[in-house]
């Protein structure tokens, strides 16, 4: 487990990593009580969150954007395993530091997360969802990047500030989307599908028949609700567990080609160097 605290303006940001060949309890507390956003990378890791004797899970947090208030008495657990790796961005502020926020930040905190600045509980979930491919990509060049020192830092204030624009952002949208909760929950489903079968997804009609939409309907809301077509998303999934597995296993690129479903090594590399600026073989240990 690796966790950096950085303080940004009156942000304070918690990068947290962490990955275990058993399954790992990880808990934490904060020091005082803060109105938070936590965005998940990669990973898919199990998340509790304990306040008084209640409390709440997340069983499906891999590209989860979740907002909430929590006291100093809330506990936050982490189950880590050997395939869900921690990857997690926490954005956080006090209350009392809204109105000292630039860039008008502390207005929309008020405006669009009314819930939190109020909250009437130790513990309040603000909105969640899962993020956008571009929410995602900033995810990955955030947990990827190969800068040092001060550049280092520059790049991570500039990807910080553009997070949180784009988290409010689609809040935005979602305050307008007609897609119904029975329809989300399929939809979700069919994320899960994907990425349990990287190496062999089933084609729209099949994926459609297993969640019980239509294929129009499988298209259509699918790009509404993540911003991506759904074969799109799957190339994002393929690509950042290929960067996750020649990172982290011992396995050759060859063989995290054919792991994420891809017969021709030349377009794996071709594929994995456009989404991340740089070819497998740069970064295998």
């Amino acid at each position: 487990m690796t966790r950096d605290i950085i303080d940004i303006n009156d942000f304070t940001i918690l990068v947290e990593t962490a990955n275990a060949e058993q399954e790992t309890v990880d808990s934490c507390f904060f020091d005082e009580p803060l109105i938070a956003v936590a965005f998940y990378g990669s990973g898919n890791v199990d998340l509790t969150v304990k306040y008084g004797n209640k409390q709440k899970a997340y069983n499906y947090t891999k590209g989860l954007a979740l907002a909430f208030y929590a006291s100093n008495e809330v506990e936050f657990i982490h189950t880590v395993s050997a395939h869900k790796p921690l990857e997690c961005i926490v954005i956080a502020t006090s209350i009392r530091s809204l109105d000292k926020l630039p860039n008008q930040e502390g207005e929309l905190f008020s405006e669009m997360l009314q819930q939190l600045v109020n909250p009437k509980a130790p513990y309040v979930e603000g909105p969640s969802f899962f993020m956008s491919p571009e929410m995602q990509n900033i995810i990955d060049q955030i947990f990827n990047n190969r800068y040092e020192g001060k550049t280092k830092m520059l790049f991570f204030k500039s990807q910080i500030t553009s997070l949180l624009a784009h988290f409010f952002g689609q809040l935005s949208i979602l305050s307008e989307e007609t897609i119904s909760a029975d329809e989300r929950q399929r939809l979700q489903h069919a994320k899960e599908i994907l990425t349990s079968n990287l190496d062999n997804p089933p084609s729209l009609s099949e994926l459609s028949r297993e969640i019980g939409l239509n294929t129009f309907k499988l298209k259509k809301n699918f790009k509404e609700l993540f911003g991506v077509p759904v074969f799109k998303y799957l190339q994002n999934e393929r690509l950042t567990t290929a960067h996750h597995l020649i990172k982290n296993d011992k396995l050759s690129i060859q063989e995290v080609a054919w792991h994420v479903g891809y017969d021709s090594l030349s377009s794996f590399s071709n594929a994995f160097a456009k989404k991340f600026g740089f070819r497998p073989s740069e970064i295998k240990h």
